[in-house]
């Protein structure tokens, strides 16, 4: 039986996500596992907040607090907001806090030093006089000197995506406090990734089966690899081991090199606490793995080329990742995410007026796969309007409320000589429909979402080509057949949204007045043949109320021109 190990990347511990965080890594990841686990599939979902790097120490001081206090406040707001949103990780940790993230972090430190990946040097770093530390590369910018953008970090140039190194801007200033910081001598481990490239990721990189941007941006790396340092002059992070340390002092792990780590470590320990302290092993190393890392575009040179280098370097087993469905970015209303500049949703603000799993299904249908994409506040109406309150609730009002009202309360009976017509009817007269969960096993979220839709649209068409309000006046056997057509298939309708709503498909499953968890059912795909009924006749509904509530015009010009003022607040004007 295959194993399926899906990651998302680990949100760093210094501030809320937004929107396009959850569009990157966490919402796809969980419609993912969730269809994965209707098929029956034995599936690990991993997460946890990466809580190590200068930036938090920075911002910790600023806020006067210890360090460990202030990763772990973040991360309950981090975990907070993913509950909001329906988002359920097998386990979510913290670097610092899982009991086997040191050490396992400083195990592969031996494993890649023993088997020759690494190599130790004294070169120049830049250090800051007024911040009194040596710069971590991503707290420097400066002009990339491969394109001419002004703000590159010193490690990638967010413009051309090319590796950089601090040293070579002309202009380097320090990210904390914008002065020109000095040369100075130190020590430090690297990476050795052209090996490792040489050898075997090159290759593995070459023959894998990417997205089409993923592999678009991984090639490009390939070009011109550098080593890279992955300890740091800190004093917050996991400790290079004593006994490989050479009496050098103040030496940590680098973040970027010890946070994907934490996928194996946070693994661990969801497997002990299960009572199964070796069982991390069949995710990690056996033969049936699947490891699927959900990541945002930044994400894409460490999870495709240097995590897999590191993982292949320590020669202990681990399998190297299936699948990197990576996204672009996720913007908001034509610019981009930026809390500093005002132009943000105040999440803890719209999960109080706004439907969270309406939310979800936005944010699904319009997913930055292979391009970058934004949020809409006009969208974000329509689709609640018209794809979810007006298709999908409409749908389960207009049918049920006519049964309480006309037929007792109850599930009417398909009669034997109207079978053939209704799935006649329904199954090749009314539109196309299809399996969701087919297109969600592809990485087509936004297609997925579109299945749904379309298939409640099939049931519609149903409705209105068959009346039933009219048959019932002429037919009543007839309309029963359809109204229990009807039934069975927002019975399915329920099914299929366990993945993308799942409190809403659970409520619908309740309205049919069945029994149990929606989601704990076996899996149906799109009904082909006859025998694709489950529901039993007789069976008294749940209580019919609606699914969604409208948006109105008058809300969402508000939240645009205050999405607008905040921006000018921010800005100064």
């Amino acid at each position: 039986m295959t194993r399926y190990l899906v990651t998302s990347a680990l949100p760093y511990a210094n501030g809320a996500p937004h929107f396009g965080h959850v569009c990157g890594a966490y919402l796809p990841a969980d419609v993912y596992v969730r269809t994965l686990r209707r098929q029956g599939e034995d599936v690990a979902f991993v997460c946890g907040t990466d809580e190590y790097g200068v930036a938090i120490t920075i911002r910790a001081e600023e806020a006067g607090q210890e360090y460990p206090e202030y990763v772990g406040q973040w991360r309950e707001v981090i975990s907070s907001l993913f509950e909001r949103l329906g988002i359920e990780f097998d386990i979510f940790s913290g670097t610092s806090i899982s009991p086997f993230h040191e050490s396992t972090a400083q195990q592969f430190f031996r494993d890649l030093s023993t088997n020759g990946y690494l190599q130790k040097r004294a070169n120049d770093q830049l250090f800051c006089l007024t911040d009194d530390m040596f710069l971590a590369d991503r707290y420097v910018l400066g002009t990339c000197p491969k394109c001419g953008f002004a703000d590159a970090r010193g490690d990638e140039c967010p413009s051309c995506g090319a590796w950089l190194d601090p040293l070579n801007f002309e202009d380097p200033r320090c990210g904390i406090c914008g002065n020109a910081p000095e040369k100075r001598s130190t020590t430090h481990w690297y990476l050795d990734i052209p090996k490792l490239r040489d050898e075997f990721i090159g290759e593995w990189i070459d023959g894998h089966p990417w997205k089409p941007n993923v592999e678009k941006f991984i090639q490009n790396l390939l070009k011109d690899v550098p080593q890279r340092a992955i300890t740091r002059d800190m004093r917050w992070g996991v400790p290079v081991p004593e006994d490989l340390a050479d009496g050098e002092t103040g030496k940590v792990l680098y973040v970027w090199f010890d946070a994907p780590i934490g996928y194996i470590s946070f693994t661990k320990e969801w497997c002990a606490a299960r009572g199964e302290p070796e069982r991390w092993k069949d995710y990690w190393t056996g033969d049936d793995t699947r490891i699927v890392h959900f990541i945002g575009k930044d994400n894409i040179p460490f999870h495709c080329m240097v995590f897999p280098s590191m993982l292949h370097g320590t020669q202990a087993g681990f399998k190297l990742p299936w699948q990197v469905p990576a996204n672009e970015f996720y913007n908001l209303q034509g610019r981009k995410f930026s809390t500093s500049g005002g132009w943000t949703i105040d999440l803890e603000d719209f999960f109080e007026r706004y439907d969270a799993e309406a939310a979800r299904f936005y944010l699904l249908s319009s997913l930055p796969e292979t391009a970058d994409s934004e949020f809409l506040w006009d969208e974000f109406q329509r689709v609640n309007n018209s794809s979810l309150a007006g298709t999908i609730g409409n749908l389960a009002t207009r049918v049920l409320k006519f049964i309480v009202k006309n037929f007792d309360g109850r599930i009417p009976p398909l009669h034997e000589e109207h079978r053939e017509e209704m799935d006649r009817v329904l199954l090749t007269e009314c539109g196309a429909f299809g399996d969701p969960a087919e297109e969600v096993l592809k990485f087509r979220f936004r297609r997925a979402a579109e299945q749904l839709v379309a298939n409640a649209s099939v049931a519609n068409v149903f409705v209105d080509r068959l009346a039933p309000w009219a048959l019932r006046k002429t037919d009543a056997l007839k309309a029963e057949s359809a109204l229990n057509t009807l039934c069975e298939w927002i019975g399915l309708l329920a099914s299929w949204m366990t993945p993308f709503m799942p409190g809403k498909a659970q409520s619908l499953w309740q309205m049919l007045g069945q029994p149990g968890e929606v989601a704990q059912n076996d899996w149906q795909g799109a009904p082909a043949g006859t025998d694709w009924r489950r529901l039993e006749a007789g069976t008294a509904l749940g209580e019919v109320e609606g699914l969604f509530a409208r948006v109105d015009d008058d809300t969402i010009r508000g939240e645009i021109e205050s999405l607008e003022a905040r921006a000018a607040a921010a800005s100064g004007d």
